[in-house]
C-alpha cells in the first residue's frame, strides 16, 4: 500500500529565513521520531517550522534547549531590531548588516561570541570563564549568568548604532 503525502508549502515572506511544511496529521504519527516543538496541529493538518533557529535548538537536549531558547529571548528583547539567521553553523543576529552576537552549544559548554570589543568591555566579569578571542565558554553545569549576556547584548547594540552614525 502507497502513501500519499500531500504537502501544503508556505513561501517565506521577503527577509524570513523560515519556510512552513503541512501534510496530513497522519503523515507525523511515527512514534520513532520526536518532532518536539517543530510540529503543531491546525485543522487536522500538522505545521512544521522550518526556521533555522528553530530547528538547530531542537537538535540538542531538553535542558540545553532551555537554555539557547532562553539566550534567544534575551537577544530579541535586547536587539529587537537584529536581524536573526545562521552563520557559521550557530544562531547568529546582525544590526545595519554588522555582526551583533553569535551563540552555539556544545557537549559542555553554551559558546557565546560577541566579536572581540563585546569582550574586552567585559573582561572583569568574563575572567570567571574559559575564553577566547571574541568568544566565551559559558560550563552547562553552572548556571548560565543570563544578566552578563543581556548587557553584553545591549553594550553591542549600542557600539552597532555608532558605528552606523559615523
Amino acid at each position: 500500500m502507497a502513501l500519499l503525502l500531500i504537502l501544503i508549502i508556505r513561501l517565506p515572506a521577503q527577509g524570513d529565513d523560515s519556510l512552513e511544511l503541512a501534510a496530513p496529521a497522519e503523515a507525523f504519527e511515527n512514534k520513532r521520531y520526536d518532532y518536539g516543538n517543530l510540529v503543531k496541529r491546525r485543522r487536522g493538518f500538522l505545521y512544521c517550522s522550518m526556521n533555522p533557529i528553530d530547528t538547530y535548538i531542537s537538535t540538542f537536549p531538553k535542558e540545553v534547549q532551555l537554555i539557547l531558547t532562553g539566550i534567544r529571548s534575551l537577544i530579541h528583547k535586547t536587539a529587537p531590531e537584529a536581524e536573526e539567521s545562521m552563520a557559521y553553523g550557530m544562531p547568529a543576529y546582525k544590526i545595519n548588516g554588522k555582526p551583533l552576537v553569535y551563540f552555539a552549544a556544545y557537549p559542555h559548554h553554551i559558546g557565546f561570541y560577541a566579536t572581540p570589543t563585546g569582550h574586552e568591555k567585559f573582561a572583569v566579569e568574563l575572567a570567571a570563564y574559559k575564553q577566547g578571542k571574541g568568544s566565551v565558554q559559558f560550563p552547562l553545569d553552572k548556571p548560565i549568568p543570563y544578566d552578563l549576556i543581556e548587557r553584553i547584548v545591549a553594550f553591542r547594540v549600542q557600539e552597532n548604532l555608532a558605528k552606523k552614525k559615523k
